[in-house]
């Protein structure tokens, strides 16, 4: 079922979402060489409380995953793409880091991700996060009353495949609200025209992800959690969690 927000939810949500954006800064300030990813979920923790939230992620025990999920941040290393668990091994030189993370503050839940490099990069890796934020933000754009689901999938899906990436099948955006995933799913590529037809109030997470290597294929982990690229090759994951109103595409992750 999907449910529209009204303006005083859509309130609620954005303060959520504030929390989710002073946990992602505190992370990204941190994070460096010799790091863990243990560490940067600590830090996370450390902002939930100062802020009176809850984490969406930790305990979260969706039907395909054998066992809750261990942490508060979602820490994709290098070729992970998504839903890496936090370790105690430290960040190396050039490491490719994405980082997901949700809040819920008052019964509203925020969901961003973001990626970066810890220490000296490598051009192919930047360029890799810089298209899939544009991507992010192409999506976004197309988040406007009247457009439709497959607008935002094809916003999205052009950018990857015009950049040579891979774009994992099944995985994508969805509903936010009170629950972490609520209707509708919102895919990361698609014919435009398609799908539901967008109305003020529906809060969606736009979050693409891309394969540096060009092949769509993936495979889990023994945890039942990890995600990695097929071929070895680095991914890149960015999200934000979106209003759509009147008056255009409203970014409820920042601070």
């Amino acid at each position: 079922m999907i449910v529209r927000k009204s303006p005083r939810d859509i309130e609620g949500l954005r303060e959520a979402g504030r929390v989710v954006a002073l946990a992602h800064e505190a992370m990204r300030a941190k994070a460096d060489i010799g790091v863990t990813t243990r560490d940067l979920d600590e830090i996370a923790r450390d902002v939930l409380r100062e802020h009176g939230a809850t984490s969406a992620f930790l305990d979260y025990h969706p039907h395909f995953a054998p066992s809750p999920f261990p942490g508060v941040i979602c820490a994709s290393v290098n070729d992970v793409i998504v839903h890496g668990w936090p370790d105690d091994v430290p960040l190396a030189d050039g490491d490719l880091v994405s980082i997901d993370f949700g809040a819920i503050l008052d019964g509203w839940v925020g969901d961003a991700a973001r990626s970066y490099v810890v220490g000296t990069p490598r051009d192919e890796d930047l360029t890799l996060i810089e298209r899939t934020e544009a991507a992010l933000h192409a999506g976004g754009d197309a988040a406007v009353p009247g457009n439709r689901i497959g607008d935002i999938a094809h916003a999205i899906g052009t950018i990857g495949r015009d950049g040579g990436y891979g774009i994992p099948e099944g995985w994508g955006g969805h509903g936010v609200g009170r629950e972490m995933h609520e209707d509708p799913s919102v895919p990361n590529e698609g014919p435009p025209g398609r799908g539901l037809k967008l109305k003020a109030g529906l809060v969606i997470a736009i979050e693409p992800m891309f394969h540096a290597g060009g092949d769509d294929g993936f495979t889990l982990d023994d945890d039942g959690w990890t995600v990695r690229t097929a071929d070895g090759s680095r991914a890149a994951h960015a999200e934000h969690t979106i209003a759509i109103t009147d008056d255009g595409p409203r970014i409820l992750t920042v601070v």
